[in-house]
């Protein structure tokens, strides 16, 4: 079904490779619709619970592929973000299940924002990311503008943005970007041992989190206190909570169905 990536689901994970080694995994149309589709189709599919999204080779995602960019007439740059990028990004945040960044390389352009737009990002020590934009003299796209700044403020944002400041992944895990840096030969066990605990947990309430999180970082006090309580009795009359209730009287683990 897809060419430039790779799809496998097994035990409620869905992981999803960017599978063009040769130049880094840089977007080209190809890949950018299809990753589109595999988000789509993983959202949908009943039996993910949660999303591992990774690179094949030494990179993770390198941006934009200039080469295949530039073959053909001239680009309007706003409608292939329209149409390819922000599709993307907006399927990773609105997806009801976390969604796990597995940085095992460079994360640059475009692949800096999609490793941002994750609930989580674990990296192997080799990783790095950069907004790269401002060398080629283009500003952030895909989201960067929204997420630098709500990670690191305004200034170290504004330095990043025009210094294409190239950070290593414990640079970047110090800044808040990176939940975990683990070594190269440990990043696969250990993003399937996180994959496997949220594919354990209540995913319904992760998805009501998610939101719950991305609201926060723009409402009101007020406003939040509102979506609180409205998240709060959508979670209350999920049968996950009865059964994590049940099971904090039972003295046992919870058995968690995603229901």
């Amino acid at each position: 079904m897809f060419t430039s990536l790779l799809l496998n689901i097994q035990d409620g994970v869905a992981t999803i490779t960017l599978n063009r080694p040769d130049v880094y995994n840089a977007f080209n149309d190809p890949l950018s619709y299809e990753l589109q589709d595999a988000l789509k189709q993983v959202e949908k599919d009943a039996a993910v619970r949660v999303v591992v999204l990774t690179g094949a080779g030494k990179a993770f995602c390198s941006g934009q592929d200039l080469k295949a960019a530039m073959n053909g007439e001239k680009r309007n740059l706003s409608e292939s973000l329209h149409k390819r990028y922000n599709p993307i990004i907006r399927s990773i945040r609105n997806m009801p299940k976390p969604v796990i960044c597995q940085l095992n390389g460079v994360a640059a352009g475009a692949g800096c924002s999609l490793a941002l737009a994750c609930d989580m990002i674990i990296a192997s020590e080799n990783a790095s990311m950069v907004e790269i934009f401002i060398n080629i003299a283009l500003v952030l796209d895909s989201g960067s503008s929204y997420f630098l700044p709500r990670t690191v403020g305004y200034h170290k944002a504004f330095e990043l943005a025009t210094k294409a400041s190239k950070m290593t992944a414990l640079d970047a895990q110090q800044l808040g970007f990176i939940n975990k840096v683990v070594p190269a030969e440990e990043l696969e066990a250990t993003v399937k041992a996180e994959a496997a605990f949220y594919a354990n947990a209540p995913t319904k309430t992760i998805a009501l989190l998610k939101k719950m999180l991305t609201k926060g970082m723009t409402e009101n006090l007020d406003a939040v206190l509102d979506y609180e309580a409205y998240c709060q009795e959508i979670a209350g009359n999920t049968a996950d909570n009865t059964e994590g209730v049940q099971a904090f009287l039972e003295k046992r683990k919870p058995v968690f169905k995603g229901a």
